[in-house]
């Protein structure tokens, strides 16, 4: 109990904790999926799981935050909204958006993208409850647990182990590059995945402000929600 109190209360623990957990649940979702294919029962469960885990992630993840949030003294969303790193967050953000569905999928995919599709469900009250859950983890939830581990956490921990002693938005060629390929890595489209992460590491060096990385990340996930939803291009969530 000890040692469980003491990991809880290390300066990395809440920033590597939500990201660890949203990837838990990935996971299942994954061992579903290969259980489907060996146990014809689990079939059904595969083909619905994407629809019933999404929604738990999201209000775990969002409750770890919750929990978390006093100690995440790097996020100070009074400076993002300033005139200068406003439009610096939102510009970024929707360039990001607009290269994300542009750039080439044919190489650049790790794996099948299966996509999100919540009109698969019969009942629209359903459709549209897992359609705002979407929205709402796609948007809120998955900024800001990214950009605390990637852009707050990895970057300066490359740095320096005792990473709460190195400045957000220090600059560091090894940090930089190694985070935003790894932020790449992270998703099927990679090479969108890691122009991403260039693109919120830049905004984050430029602005000094981890708010600011967060608001491009909300509006370049907000955008791509909208589209997803106008267009039907599924497999963009």
């Amino acid at each position: 109990m000890t040692w469980i109190l003491n990991t809880v209360k290390n300066a990395w623990f809440p920033r590597v904790f939500p990201f660890l957990l949203f990837i838990c649940f990935i996971a299942i979702e994954r061992l579903i999926d290969l259980l489907s294919q060996h146990y014809d029962f689990m079939q059904s469960v595969a083909e619905y799981n994407g629809y019933i885990i999404y929604p738990i992630k999201t209000v775990f993840v969002a409750v770890v935050l919750f929990l978390f949030w006093n100690r995440y003294t790097e996020v100070d969303m009074r400076k993002a909204f300033s005139w200068r790193n406003l439009s610096i967050g939102i510009l970024a953000g929707i360039i990001v958006f607009v290269l994300w569905i542009n750039m080439d999928r044919g190489f650049a995919v790790l794996g099948k993208p299966e996509g999100f599709d919540p009109f698969f469900l019969d009942e629209p009250f359903l459709a549209y409850l897992v359609t705002t859950f979407r929205f709402f983890g796609a948007s809120v939830v998955v900024p800001v647990f990214e950009e605390i581990f990637w852009r707050s956490f990895l970057i300066r921990y490359i740095i320096n182990p005792k990473f709460e002693n190195v400045p957000v938005g220090k600059f560091t060629w090894p940090s930089f590059v190694i985070s935003s390929i790894l932020f790449g890595f992270e998703h099927n489209l990679w090479l969108a995945g890691i122009m991403a992460g260039i693109s919120y590491c830049l905004v984050l060096y430029y602005t000094k402000n981890l708010s600011s990385a967060i608001l491009s990340h909300v509006v370049t996930n907000l955008l791509l929600g909208i589209y997803v939803l106008l267009t039907g291009n599924w497999q963009f969530w």
